[in-house]
């Protein structure tokens, strides 16, 4: 299980560089760059936890067949 925690980095600075190219500008607020920066914080941690439970999910599937 050693290899969750990389997966976990991987795919959470994965996330947040996709996220980055999306505008939260239109959604947030006027001046309020910080709150939008830990917007996209919090869902990069959201999508890294899900993708990295995916991966480890599947590559156990995988091994059982």
């Amino acid at each position: 299980m050693n290899y969750k925690l990389y997966l976990y980095v991987i795919m959470t600075l994965l996330s947040t560089y996709t996220l980055s190219g999306i505008n939260f500008d239109k959604f947030m607020k006027k001046n309020k760059i910080i709150e939008a920066r830990i917007l996209v914080i919090i869902i990069s941690f959201i999508f890294g936890y899900i993708l990295t439970n995916f991966i480890s999910d599947f590559i156990n599937i995988a091994r059982i067949n």
